[in-house]
């Protein structure tokens, strides 16, 4: 069944605070056609797949190792999603630029750098067995401009996923920062900027901005997509565990006290949550 955003909306808290799960405030209104999902490093476990589907549409699913992790457990997790009826946001970790440049020091280019990784997003997407045409989402996880070995590192990955099955999306910051004086530029434009002057393949883009506002926070209610300031994109990732507290004082009360956006009924599953128009934003069923 999909999942449409409700009208009921709760604060995901954890269950070691042994507080209350009150109601958030049900006048907040948001488009009939989002969806909502989540997504984390560690694989939730097929047990509470069930549970978690009664409040999300679609799931992160990484291909590699993500972020600080040694291991990937969401491989060969695709089947039983799909007999949970979730869609899919298809995530490769990217590299931080410090490994970009320490890679160039032991004479492998930026570009050359990118283009393995992309061989690895289709060989492990391939072994899960996405479909042609599913949305791989490369995890940059540095916000502001991006730096010149950076630059060539994203676009040799979304160039060469583009001449493959698959589509070339990125995750990126959508929050504002300092670029020059008096004004400020996201990475989200960054990238579109480049794409448009160097006549680029198009890039589908999942942004995270977890800023309150626009974002309200840990709740299964966020903002309207078109809050998040980027137009046109697959999704868009507006609670984050844990949470940021120089960004997110105006919504603390929505995260548990530790700082973690916890799943409904799960109060030891700390999550990401995102919201998009489609229940499948990777088109990955």
């Amino acid at each position: 069944m999909r999942l449409l955003i409700t009208s009921l909306a709760f604060i995901l808290i954890a269950a070691i605070t042994n507080a209350q799960q009150p109601l958030l405030n049900p006048s907040v209104g948001v488009s009939n056609d989002s969806y909502i999902g989540f997504d984390r490093n560690d694989y939730p476990g097929d047990s509470v797949l069930p549970t978690l589907r009664k409040h999300f549409a679609f799931t992160g699913y990484w291909l590699n190792n993500p972020p600080g992790e040694q291991q990937n457990t969401w491989a060969g997790k695709r089947d039983i999603l799909l007999r949970n009826n979730f869609g899919f946001l298809v995530l490769f970790n990217g590299r931080l630029e410090a490994e970009i440049n320490k890679a160039q020091k032991s004479g492998t280019t930026p570009t050359a750098l990118g283009q393995k990784d992309a061989a690895s997003a289709i060989a492990a997407a391939e072994r899960e067995h996405f479909p042609a045409h599913t949305i791989l989402f490369l995890d940059q996880e540095e916000g502001g401009r991006l730096t010149a070995p950076q630059s060539a590192y994203l676009f040799a990955w979304t160039e060469t996923i583009a001449r493959s099955p698959y589509l070339p999306g990125a995750y990126v910051s959508g929050q504002p920062v300092p670029d020059a004086p008096g004004k400020k530029i996201t990475t989200a434009q960054n990238i579109r900027e480049e794409v448009a002057a160097k006549h680029l393949h198009p890039i589908t883009l999942f942004i995270y901005q977890d800023a309150c506002p626009p974002s309200n926070g840990c709740t299964l209610h966020p903002p309207d997509i078109t809050a998040a300031g980027t137009p046109n994109i697959a999704a868009w990732q507006y609670a984050q565990s844990p949470r940021r507290p120089g960004i997110t004082h105006a919504c603390a009360k929505t995260y548990a006290p530790n700082g973690n956006c916890y799943a409904p009924n799960l109060p030891n599953l700390h999550l990401d949550l995102s919201v998009s128009p489609s229940p499948d934003p990777s088109q990955g069923r």
